[in-house]
């Protein structure tokens, strides 16, 4: 089993490239190109202003093509993607375009795109379809997500698009093209238990057809604490089973974004090394229990 991390959380304190320099050094065997920097949107105000950034000009394809040059060079490589979001923004929704063909270049072959929140399957088969072509011409899937409402009289989350199995397996269903399959974030499908779900059960539902990308953190059960595995409350043990019980074949990729916050620039190799030793935890339990 290999693993993998997001870039986005190290490259605030050291840019993309040496991000990805970083994530080989610490024994990652790949990389997560989150493109968060494309969005530029302003969760207080609602604004929406990209910075600037080699992925918002003209030359984002070559910016792409050397991240994935580094990666090689220092013997990882691209498995997967994030497209910006949120997707309510017209104009970040359309740039799942151009987050299609960045991972093309960096030699990644998966996508994950968020869907709508409360859209139905249905309405959110028509949002994929949209970007199908795209992803055909590259070779690159596109990986849709579970997500999570906040019931702020409840006090915790709140159904929404892909948060329970039977809904998660129509969103794929819906499509029905070999090119959209499932990114399983732990996390979120930990935050629903309040309605009687568990990751364990999410992954058993999608099956290995359907289950090829991961997102994995830790949390309290209750809010997107996004911290490396083993460091709070979900019981990783159950999940891991489910995964090798389905066959699952694709990379254990964290997204414990929130985990660096504690580190000063100065410590940022550190900590991503304790997030690849984590990861490789996960991988050594899956590993164990073919034996």
């Amino acid at each position: 089993m290999k693993i993998s991390t997001e870039i986005n959380s190290i490259s605030q304190f050291v840019g993309m490239e040496d991000a990805v320099r970083i994530v080989a050094d610490a024994g990652f065997d790949a990389w997560d190109f989150s493109m968060h920097v494309m969005a530029g949107y302003n969760w207080s105000t609602g604004e929406y202003a990209p910075p600037e950034h080699p992925l918002n000009g003209d030359g984002y394809l070559e910016y792409a093509e050397k991240l994935g040059r580094i990666g090689r060079e220092n013997g990882i490589v691209c498995n997967q993607s994030h497209s910006p979001y949120p997707v309510f923004v017209p104009q970040i929704a359309q740039k799942a375009h151009r987050a299609l063909e960045c991972t093309a270049a960096a030699g990644g072959g998966i996508c994950v795109i968020h869907p709508h929140n409360n859209k139905t399957p249905e309405e959110n088969a028509e949002y994929f379809k949209e970007f199908l072509p795209t992803a055909k011409k590259l070779g690159v899937k596109i990986a849709c997500e579970n997500m999570y409402n906040w019931d702020e009289a409840a006090g915790h989350t709140a159904p929404a698009a892909c948060s329970d199995p039977a809904n998660f397996t129509a969103h794929i269903d819906a499509v029905n093209d070999p090119y959209l399959v499932a990114c399983l974030d732990i996390g979120h499908a930990e935050m629903m238990h309040w309605f009687g779900v568990s990751a364990a059960d999410m992954a058993r539902a999608l099956g290995g057809k359907r289950l090829k990308a991961l997102h994995i953190h830790d949390n309290d059960r209750r809010g997107d604490k996004h911290q490396i595995p083993f460091s709070m409350d979900i019981d990783f043990e159950p999940v891991v089973k489910a995964l090798h019980d389905i066959n699952y074949t694709g990379y254990f990729t964290l997204e414990s974004a929130s985990y660096l916050r504690k580190y000063s620039p100065d410590d940022i190799k550190g900590g991503v090394k304790k997030m690849a030793q984590a990861a490789r935890r996960l991988a050594d339990m899956f590993e164990s229990l073919d034996k």
